[in-house]
């Protein structure tokens, strides 16, 4: 299968490294340029004559900017594969122009992070025709260890920000947790051996632990340093709230998260650091 790669920033060259192992990959970045790829000199040139063209974007404007520019080089029939997370209103524009273009598109946003996309253990979350999904299967099958169907175009990236919204929330939860414990003289790995096997069990608590030095090895260890980084919890947030608004759907938490993100990213230097970082963050404070 030949494969047109666009965006090979920290999670698309991994990516595209891995499906270089087993398919014919010609990649096309506007500022990297990983090594041991074979690169194009345009987005429109790595498209061209390839079966699956796949797309690892910042957001939903640039998304449609590609898109208007590789549809044309697209041969009839192939399948536009976009990984990036997006607003679900352009998953869905950009799925309506590929049918008019006599194209497939799937939106498949991923969950895993950095590690995910290196160790090709991503989760794929997919909306789009289930012909276009079944093709495409064997390459989430080597980028990742599990990829759901979820409907129609725009699907995925629901799937997507739905779950992170909920990603934001609880590992505030989290935070806020060990703080209060630690200020009633709880000690740490006392308060992860009950909650971690009792009602209060979550990812954030027994796969990504906030705090150092307990639980499995986390970004917390690393002195926080981005497994998935602040900035990035705050624009999906930001999408499940647009996403919430043109649905109206109420989710207070989901608002006071993104909330809380944006203070820690755009005001207390969350910028560059972990999501999890949020455990200082809170240490730091005291009740108002």
């Amino acid at each position: 299968m030949k494969i047109g790669f666009i965006g090979l920033g920290n999670m698309g060259a991994p990516m595209a490294a891995n499906l270089a192992k087993s398919h014919a990959v010609v990649g096309f970045d506007t500022i990297a340029a990983p090594a041991g790829l074979t690169l194009a000199q345009s987005a429109a040139e790595a498209a061209t004559d390839a079966d699956v063209v796949i797309t690892m974007l910042p957001n939903g404007d640039i998304l449609r900017a590609v898109a208007a520019e590789i549809y044309p080089a697209m041969k009839a029939g192939a399948i536009h594969l976009d990984c990036s997370t997006v607003d679900v209103e352009s998953a869905r524009a950009v799925a309506a122009q590929a049918d008019a273009a006599e194209l497939q598109a799937v939106d498949a946003p991923v969950s895993g992070g950095i590690g995910g996309a290196t160790n090709g253990t991503l989760t794929f979350m997919a909306g789009g025709p289930e012909t276009a999904f079944a093709t495409v299967k064997p390459l989430f099958d080597i980028m990742g260890q599990k990829a759901v169907h979820c409907g129609p175009s725009g699907n995925g990236q629901a799937a997507k920000i739905c779950n992170n919204m909920i990603l934001g929330v609880t590992m505030i939860a989290t935070c806020e947790a060990f703080v209060l414990a630690d200020k009633l003289g709880l000690d740490r790995q006392a308060m992860f051996d009950v909650v971690s096997t009792s009602s209060g069990y979550s990812w954030s608590m027994n796969a990504y632990c906030p705090a150092p030095g307990i639980g499995p090895q986390s970004p917390a260890d690393n002195d926080y340093q981005p497994g998935f980084a602040a900035e990035l919890m705050l624009k999906d947030l930001n999408l499940s709230q647009m996403a919430a608004e043109a649905a109206d759907a109420d989710t207070p938490m989901g608002q006071a998260a993104r909330d809380l993100y944006a203070q820690f990213v755009e005001n207390e230097g969350g910028s560059g650091k972990d999501f999890s970082a949020m455990l200082p963050r809170f240490e730091k404070r005291h009740r108002t």
